[in-house]
Formats: structure tokens, sequence, C-alpha cells
């Protein structure tokens, strides 16, 4: 009986098209979530939070009702990857979990599923740039040839020197202000390529360039000025009949 419906199962699914019984997950991921054990990010690499850190991850816990902390693990994760410096070793998600009173395979799961943080050491500067349609169309493709010329690498590579690594991410949500770059937490927006020289160039001499638009507007208004509410507002009554 029952090979009979094993086979009457497989012949459904060739003539649907259809794969009914398979043993393992699909792919839907260009990227391997699997940790790797090295030398600077293992589970025997020291991690604790700083005197000043573990303030801020009791407040942070603090937050949130009994029987919800766990809630927590997402700014606790960030607070770990800021104080490492850009990166979240193995062994800071297991301090993140036992804090919670965690499964560490549920700190896994959130740390593989945000791209923001990042498993494998960075570079000082992480220099993100978004290559999806609105930045594409305003010449992305430019601002990404100009900053791997400036640094000599690629996408996914660090410089020799540690300062600099570069990565392509999707959309960073400054579309108005397209083509853009994210510098760990600093947004440069409306970019040319002598903008982005000389951000590389003030970054690698230790400066720290203004960060938001580059074309001299001051956020996301248009590029040629306002063409509404360019004078004071009406008041209340504006365009109210006179009997009420």
């Amino acid at each position: 009986m029952l090979p009979s419906i094993a086979r009457t199962l497989m012949s459904s699914s060739v003539r649907t098209g259809v794969r009914g019984i398979h043993r393992s997950a699909a792919v839907c991921s260009d990227s391997l979530f699997v940790h790797h054990d090295t030398s600077d990010n293992n589970a025997d690499t020291p991690f604790a939070f700083t005197p000043e850190n573990m303030k801020r991850a009791e407040a942070i816990m603090s937050i949130y009702p009994d029987g919800h902390k766990k809630a927590a693990v997402i700014p606790l994760l960030d607070l770990a990857q800021r104080q490492v410096g850009n990166w979240l070793p193995i062994s800071a998600m297991h301090e993140v979990a036992r804090l919670l009173h965690m499964p560490r395979m549920r700190v896994y799961e959130v740390a593989t599923f945000y791209t923001m943080f990042m498993r494998n050491p960075v570079g000082k500067y992480h220099v993100q740039i978004c290559t999806t349609t609105p930045c594409w169309l305003r010449g992305s493709d430019d601002i990404m040839a100009t900053i791997k010329n400036k640094l000599g690498i690629t996408t996914g590579q660090t410089t020799a020197d540690g300062k600099f690594t570069l990565s392509e991410v999707e959309c960073l949500g400054a579309c108005v202000n397209a083509p853009m770059i994210q510098i760990n937490d600093n947004y440069y927006e409306d970019l040319t390529v002598a903008d982005t020289n000389e951000i590389l160039d003030s970054l690698a001499a230790g400066k720290s360039p203004k960060p938001g638009p580059r074309s001299g507007r001051f956020a996301a208004e248009p590029a040629g000025g306002l063409t509404t509410l360019t004078g004071p507002p009406p008041g209340p009554d504006f365009k109210v009949r006179d009997d009420l």
C-alpha cells in the first residue's frame, strides 16, 4: 500500500511540475549563513560588555516588561557590535543570549536575518553603497567605480590598512537624494564623483566629513527649489464661511 501511494505522489509531482516531497530546504539566498571558527571569531574568544555598556544594556532591558525581555535582543546585539568595532563575533551573541536567557539559536536567527549585523570583521569605515533602481538611475555605477578605484578593493573586501570595507547593499531609504552611500552611521547623499573622492580622502586623513546632501540641499526638498508652501501659511479661518 505505502509504496503504491509514494509512486502515485511522485508521478503526480512530475506531471504537474510541483515538487511535493523533498528532504532539504530550497536555497533562497546567495549567502551561506553558517559560522566557521576563525582565530578572531570563535566561541572561546572573550567578550563582556564594558561597565558603561553594561549599564546601557540594563537600561535597555528595563524598558521591556517581565516575560518580554527577549525583545531587547536587537538593541543589545547592536550595542555589542558597536563595542567590538562594527562587527559581531559569535562570543558576543552568546553573551546577549545569556543576559536575555535565550537559546543561542534564537540569537543566531536574529543576527543572520538583519543585514545590519556584520558577522565578520570590517574596516574602521564600512562603506555601503546602494545600487538599487533610484540610485542606479542617478549614477551609482560611477560612484561604485570611483570607490573601487580609490580604495583598490571590490565589494566584500577590506583595504590592507584595515580602514575601509566596501559593501553593495539594497535600498537605504534615501531615494530622493540618490546616489548615496552610508559610511558607518552617516549618510552621504546627492553624490558626484568629486564628492566621493573628497569624502574618502577626508576619512583617510582622520577627518570627519559633514554627512547629508552634498548638493546644497538641506534635506530632501526639490532640487530646483520649493514649488509649494513658498509663503506664510494661511490662518485657521482660511476659506471658512463667514457665518460659521
